[in-house]
C-alpha cells in the first residue's frame, strides 16, 4: 500500500489528485464524466487519466461501475481518501467566540454534522459579525456564522455574499433585552450614557432604534466589555443578549419598547452560514449538511444532555 501512495508523485497520481477533486463533487449513484471529458478539462492524455482513474480505485478513493452506453458510475466514494488525495484541507468556518451554551452547542453540531458527512471542517472564533464577514470576503475563511441580521446587512456591504443555510428562530442567540446599571429602571431615558458595539450589527442596531429620538450619550465598547462598563457604572443601559447568564444574573433588564427594535431582534435570534456565491466547491458541502442534525446537537447540549465537542 505504501508503494501505491507513493505513486501519488508519478504522472499518473499528479493527475489523480486533480480527477479526485472532481469526483469529490459527485455523488455516489451518479455517472462520471467520461475519460474524454477528463482529458478535455484537464489537459491530459487518455492513459493519463486511466491510469489515475485505476490509482483512484487502488487506493480505495472509489469504486465504479461500467454499465456500457449508459456510462460509468460511482457506487462507491470515501470523501476522506479522497480529500487526502487531492490534497484539499479542511474546509475552515468562523463563527463567534463560544462563550455561551448556545454556542457550543452549534459549534459542536457543525462539527459532528461534517464528520457524518465524512468531511473534515476547522472552526475558528471571532468576534463581532461585521469582521467575521470582512474576513469571509477576503477569503481568510470559507465560511462564516452570523444571524441572520447580520447577514442581510453584511451583504449590502459585501457585494457576492450568501446566506445557503438557516437555522431557524433562537438558534444563534435566545434574544436580546436592554440591561441596566441601576436596578430601578426599566427604559432607556433622556440623559442616559448607552454601550454600543458597532462591530456587532445585531447590538447596535438595536440600540439604535431603541435610542429613536432620546437624548442620550451613545458610548463606543467592545461588547465583552459591557457587562463590566454596566457593573462599574460607567454606562447607564446596553443592549445584550439573554444567553449572557452573568448579566441576567445581576443586572435588571427589560423588554424593548420600539417596535423596530422588536422586529430585529426576532432576525438576530437565528442563525445562518454566509459563504462567497463564487465558492461552488463550499457551497456544495454546506448544503448537504442537515439541519435538524445540526439543532438537535444544540438542543441536546443546551438541556445538558451531552458535552461539547467542537
Amino acid at each position: 500500500m505504501v508503494r501505491i501512495w507513493e505513486s501519488l508523485y508519478s504522472k499518473n497520481g499528479l493527475a489523480a489528485k486533480y480527477i479526485a477533486k472532481e469526483l469529490l463533487k459527485i455523488e455516489t449513484g451518479e455517472r462520471i464524466p467520461r475519460v474524454t471529458d477528463f482529458c478535455d478539462k484537464l489537459a491530459l492524455g487518455r492513459g493519463t487519466v486511466q491510469g489515475a482513474i485505476k490509482l483512484l480505485e487502488e487506493l480505495g478513493g472509489i469504486g465504479l461501475d461500467s454499465r456500457g452506453h449508459l456510462g460509468t458510475f460511482l457506487v462507491k466514494k470515501d470523501v476522506s481518501v479522497l480529500l487526502d488525495i487531492s490534497e484539499e484541507g479542511p474546509v475552515v468556518g468562523v463563527m463567534p467566540l463560544p462563550y455561551s451554551v448556545k454556542y457550543e452547542g452549534l459549534a459542536t453540531g457543525i462539527v459532528d454534522e461534517f464528520e457524518r458527512m465524512d468531511r473534515r471542517v476547522s472552526l475558528a472564533y471571532m468576534r463581532g459579525a461585521s469582521n467575521r464577514l470582512e474576513a469571509l470576503k477576503i477569503r481568510r475563511y470559507d465560511f462564516a456564522i452570523v444571524s441572520h441580521l447580520a447577514a442581510l446587512e453584511g451583504k449590502e456591504s459585501h457585494e457576492g455574499l450568501q446566506i445557503i443555510k438557516q437555522f431557524g428562530p433562537q438558534t444563534y442567540v435566545t434574544g436580546h433585552k436592554i440591561f441596566f446599571a441601576d436596578p430601578k429602571k426599566k427604559k432607556i431615558e433622556n440623559g442616559m450614557r448607552v454601550g454600543i458595539d458597532r462591530s456587532s450589527p445585531d447590538q447596535s442596531m438595536c440600540t439604535i432604534h431603541e435610542c429613536e429620538d432620546l437624548d442620550v450619550e451613545l458610548v463606543d465598547l467592545n461588547y465583552m466589555q459591557l457587562f463590566n462598563m454596566l457593573k462599574q457604572k460607567k454606562i447607564d443601559a446596553a443592549v445584550w443578549n439573554m444567553d449572557e447568564v452573568k448579566s441576567v444574573n445581576h443586572f435588571n433588564a427589560a423588554e424593548f419598547s420600539s417596535e423596530k427594535a422588536k422586529k430585529l431582534t426576532e432576525l438576530s435570534s437565528e442563525a445562518v452560514v454566509v459563504v462567497d456565491e463564487n465558492r461552488t466547491d463550499i457551497i456544495d458541502q454546506i448544503e448537504s449538511l442537515t439541519n435538524d442534525n445540526i439543532t438537535s446537537i444544540q438542543q441536546s447540549i443546551e438541556g445538558g444532555e451531552r458535552f461539547p465537542r467542537y
